[in-house]
């Protein structure tokens, strides 16, 4: 008797991209339910554990010959924000450094004002577009960081923007979008010392936060002349005594002591990571903290580049992410940080493939869940016909493909 595929079951016949990354084993079959994949491998072996009749499985076909690899995950970014910063490109350019235009009023400062002036109605409606952005490159889970408004009631805003983008898209069809609370981003003017500034977010904003659950996860910015490593111990380890999972913006400007402090708390991320001593690195291999590297931002702040190689050779989790922003990376471009990966980081392609999977699922606790093709996980996916080796090859151009998220085909215009 032909067995007939109910709505929330699906099937699929495609040329699968193996767990290495290093090639496609060919004639797969998948098979989900209810967005989850509850088998995947030979086409023949499914087709028996399924017992659907060949007649019917030719209707149900979306990919034949195609081929599928995991979706990407985008695990940093600060999506939500209002205003440009387009001038300060051009004096950093002129010598003006980053801390110095900081200091004066720009920087992030200078996205707080119009991201505070802006109502939640047009926040949505920008950031909206811009992760359509990033799913018209594949991504099917975006990571999205608050810390662009630094008092209370639009922090809170802003986590509330980013809690609404799903329900922007069709039931099903929706990017996981994981929200960080990135209070401690910089020391806003209305608090005269940044200790002062992390007991408010500590006492006032982490409850809040805590009790609407808005996010499950907290940042900081550890830098010199912004927050120091020993000034946020205290607020990292009450962050983590509420049941938040942690991360840290680290060593991105100097040996700052944030991925120390990192390593040391057991964070789930640090990110940046460019100044890193040898014992450091070493620490890395030894702990579940994932490195997030984002040379994109890098690159636009005339940064040296990531250790990359020493931190996988290491033994190191090793994730990649664009940092998009206003200021020190207005890029989404997730071929550029690939490209950059492999030629500034000495990082091989199929390297780059699972940082942008697999490990980007680690770095926000998804890894269980996402970031590979296997049984009990969600079917996230991209179908194309390009080989894997034009991917990450030619900056601003993402091959051509189709995205899928818990199985269903997103459409995007």
């Amino acid at each position: 008797m032909r067995r007939k595929l109910k709505k929330n079951q699906l099937f699929y016949k495609f040329n699968c991209v193996n767990s290495q990354f290093t090639g496609f084993d060919f004639d797969q079959a998948m098979f989900v339910e209810d967005g989850m994949i509850k088998f995947i491998g030979d086409r023949k072996t499914v087709l028996k554990k399924i017992k659907l009749d060949s007649l019917k499985i030719h209707e149900s076909i979306h990919l034949q010959n195609k081929n599928v690899l995991p979706s990407f995950i985008e695990c940093h970014t600060h999506t939500v924000y209002s205003g440009s910063r387009a001038e300060e490109f051009e004096l950093r350019n002129n010598g003006v450094s980053y801390l110095e235009i900081a200091q004066k009023g720009g920087g992030i400062l200078s996205t707080m004002r119009s991201t505070r002036e802006t109502s939640q109605k047009k926040l949505i409606e920008m950031t909206k577009k811009r992760v359509d952005q990033f799913l018209k490159q594949g991504v099917s889970t975006v990571e999205i960081k608050s810390g662009y408004a630094l008092d209370l009631k639009n922090e809170l805003k802003i986590l509330k923007v980013i809690q609404q983008i799903p329900n922007l898209y069709t039931q099903n069809c929706a990017p996981h979008i994981v929200s960080t609370f990135l209070g401690a981003h910089a020391k806003p003017p209305e608090f005269a010392s940044y200790i002062a500034y992390l007991d408010f977010l500590a006492t006032e904003l982490l409850p809040v936060i805590k009790k609407k659950k808005l996010s499950q996860r907290v940042d900081i910015f550890i830098e010199k002349n912004f927050f120091e490593s020993h000034e946020a111990f205290d607020f990292l380890k009450k962050s983590k005594e509420m049941g938040f999972d942690i991360v840290i913006h680290a060593n991105q400007l100097s040996h700052s002591g944030g991925a120390e402090l990192a390593l040391e708390l057991n964070a789930m991320s640090a990110d940046h990571v460019i100044h890193l001593s040898e014992e450091t690195i070493r620490q890395f291999s030894q702990k579940s903290t994932v490195a997030v590297l984002l040379p994109a931002a890098d690159l636009y702040m005339k940064c040296p580049y990531p250790a990359a190689r020493k931190l996988i050779d290491a033994g190191a989790c090793v994730a990649l992410a664009t940092d998009f922003n206003p200021g020190s990376c207005p890029t989404q471009d997730l071929s550029l940080v690939g490209l950059l990966a492999r030629l500034e980081m000495k990082m091989t392609l199929p390297e780059v493939f699972k940082a942008y999977t697999l490990n980007a699922a680690k770095a926000l606790g998804l890894e269980q869940v996402e970031g590979d093709l296997q049984v009990g996980k969600k079917a996230n996916f991209i179908c194309t016909e390009a080989s894997l080796t034009d991917f990450f090859y030619s900056a601003g151009n993402m091959p051509e493909h189709q995205l899928f998220i818990r199985g269903n085909r997103i459409l995007l215009s």
